[in-house]
């Protein structure tokens, strides 16, 4: 579970706001329980009270499905907050890391990928065919940064650029026979 989950989890079910039970969280090195416990001395939620057991039949209308989310009315203000804080997280990603391009093993230029996104969006057609006919002039192609190295984007990229050389020597080689 990620922290973003645990922050969400935390607040629903202690029922304090998303920056309280970040900040718990964050205190208790990102454990639910001791957050949960931080959150109940500083007051921000009431403390369990005494327990009992009886075999009374007034008691039978007690809910034991603990895992049963409440359902809360969200306003609309909360949903707005929750997108920017979405988008805001993605911005921050595509910022700290990069789209690069490499030509004979150094670097030519480094995009962050917000930009690419950006380019993609408006003029996407253009970029395709511009990334592909850098192929043939013996471009290459990688992501960089921290949230990078879990994804095999960058196996892809080199796949291509080795598809375009093979194809690029298979057409020099038949223009050279023709001659």
């Amino acid at each position: 579970m990620d922290n973003f989950e645990k922050v969400e989890k935390l607040r629903e079910r202690a029922n304090v706001s998303y920056e309280d039970a970040k900040e718990a969280l964050e205190k208790s090195n990102w454990d639910i329980l001791d957050a949960m416990i931080c959150l109940e001395r500083s007051g921000k939620v009431k403390q369990p009270g005494a327990s009992s057991y009886t075999t009374q039949s007034s008691q039978k209308d007690i809910d034991f499905d603990f895992d049963k989310k409440e359902e809360k009315k969200v306003g609309v203000g909360e949903l707005l907050g929750r997108f920017f804080s979405w988008c805001g997280r993605w911005l921050e990603k595509g910022n700290n890391n990069s789209f690069c391009v490499e030509r004979n093993g150094r670097e030519v230029f480094r995009m962050p990928i917000t930009v690419l996104v950006l380019l993609f969006l408006f003029s996407a057609g253009m970029v395709i065919w511009l990334l592909i006919i850098g192929l043939f002039f013996n471009m290459r192609y990688r992501f960089a940064g921290p949230d990078v190295a879990a994804v095999d984007i960058n196996k892809a990229f080199d796949s291509a650029a080795d598809a375009a050389e093979s194809i690029k020597n298979e057409f020099s080689d038949a223009v050279s026979k023709n001659e």
